[in-house]
């Protein structure tokens, strides 16, 4: 009898895949052939699933206002036009502080997805969570608490060993999780604790228009603990794309919730967002402990995650959450949207429409690359550039070295953003934080261990 083998499968449709090496086995110890041979082959075949033959359309809560814009705005909507093509997608939307990242396809920043029974890492990307949380101090001089925060917090790269201790029952839950229960995560989520990294994430100090209240806000993920679990996703989603959709592009492979890897993935996303909401907290509380004060008042929210509202899946890629089924642990209806250094923290309040699907923006965004924005600046020192961007305010980087692409010409216009919001339905303003001063990683790269130790 001849021998079946993986050209024959191949041969008569079936996409190549690890089933094929169980199947003929069972195949050739059984000898089964014609019909017999279909019926058992579509039995265990998996599904593949091919790309919309035309995008799923989306709703563009953006307008160009600018050169720049128009040319960011273009690149958004092409990478949008590509992804809406992916199996799984059934709706999305993009924000007024959209911008591309990564390749053609890639959900760009500020982008909303929603899929169906299938969680997408790369929509999460490696900044799992990616959060904002306010304390109110109520009348405190702001320069009081931005110089105690100032000793609590931690950016850059790098972790910080045995400053903040991670309690005992989180991180026997941390240790039992599938994804999570290594050594490296371990360390990581010990580490990592109580740090804000590096990039556009910040601690900020303001006024509250509305109370004049003093009210620190910060913004930062999940970091190393967050991006390992990352790291994992999209190898696992990249296995499950080779078999089941290898049309789709790699950026937008997935890890079908049906099957029990992706239920283990998607509560392994849960206990990072736990961490990184205990993150927030230990820095706040910390301050408050050093200025011996109560906190008036606390709340959080998410800005980069997947949502789940039963079998459908909202990746939000830089998108503020509005409705309460997927913030529950939110305080009355109120979301937390920054700008920049120079502008106010918005808090907002909105309800879910067909057009928002449930969101707002998550901040200004950016209409160039840093590396482009650095080069616009170039003749003038990055001393300079800060003191006649934010004059007045008290502006601070951790590592004592300014970085240019975070100061506010960086970003788009704030002015630009809250009248889309409007315009669109994405939330409404409630209270603006006003700045009083703020503290980033700035270019911390710039006297990095490894290049101390090379010069």
């Amino acid at each position: 009898m001849t021998k079946i083998t993986g050209n024959t499968l191949i041969q008569l449709g079936y996409q190549p895949g690890k089933w094929f090496r169980k199947s003929l086995k069972y195949i050739n110890k059984h000898g089964l052939k014609g019909e017999e041979l279909k019926a058992y082959l579509d039995s265990v075949a998996p599904v593949v699933y091919e790309l919309h033959k035309t995008k799923v359309d989306y709703h563009k809560n953006i307008n160009a206002e600018s050169e720049e814009e128009i040319l960011n705005v273009e690149s958004v909507f092409a990478t949008m036009d590509a992804l809406m093509k992916t199996p799984t997608v059934v709706k999305g939307a993009v924000m007024p502080d959209a911008c591309p990242t990564g390749a053609l396809g890639q959900i760009p920043v500020g982008g909303v997805v929603a899929t169906k029974n299938a969680i997408h890492p790369s929509m999460h990307s490696a900044d799992i969570c990616c959060s904002v949380m306010m304390t109110s101090f109520g009348k405190t001089e702001p320069r009081k608490v931005l110089d105690a925060a100032h000793k609590t917090t931690h950016f850059g790269g790098g972790g910080r060993k045995d400053i903040f201790l991670l309690p005992k029952k989180f991180e026997e839950k941390i240790f039992s999780d599938h994804f999570l229960g290594d050594e490296r995560s371990i360390m990581l989520a010990r580490t990592h604790l109580g740090t804000q990294g590096d990039g556009n994430h910040f601690l900020f100090v303001g006024i509250s228009k509305k109370t004049g209240e003093t009210i620190m806000v910060t913004h930062h993920g999940s970091r190393g603990f967050g991006a390992n679990l990352y790291k994992k996703g999209i190898k696992l989603a990249e296995s499950f794309r080779k078999e089941i959709s290898p049309d789709t592009l790699k950026a937008n492979a997935w890890i079908p919730y049906s099957e029990d890897m992706g239920k283990k993935y998607w509560q392994s996303l849960q206990i990072v967002r736990e961490w990184t909401k205990l993150n927030h907290e230990i820095i706040h509380q910390k301050t408050c402990e050093k200025l011996r004060i109560d906190p008036y008042l606390r709340f959080w929210n998410e800005h980069n995650f997947v949502f789940k509202d039963g079998d459908l899946f909202y990746h939000a890629k830089g998108a503020t959450p509005l409705d309460e089924k997927f913030v529950p642990d939110c305080h009355e209806k109120l979301r937390l949207i920054p700008l920049n250094m120079s502008e106010p923290v918005l808090i907002v309040k909105g309800e879910t429409s067909e057009r928002n699907l449930g969101f707002a923006p998550h901040g200004a965004g950016r209409n160039i690359s840093r590396r482009k924005h650095i080069a616009k600046k170039e003749g003038k020192s990055a001393k300079q550039v800060l003191m006649e961007e934010t004059e007045g305010l008290d502006i601070r980087f951790f590592s004592k070295n300014i970085d240019i692409s975070e100061l506010p010409s960086a970003y788009k216009n704030a002015e630009s953003v809250k009248k889309q919001m409007k315009e669109f339905g994405l939330g409404e303003v409630v209270d603006e934080i006003i700045p009083y001063g703020s503290i980033m990683a700035g270019d911390w790269q710039a006297d990095a261990p490894w290049k101390k130790k090379k010069k």
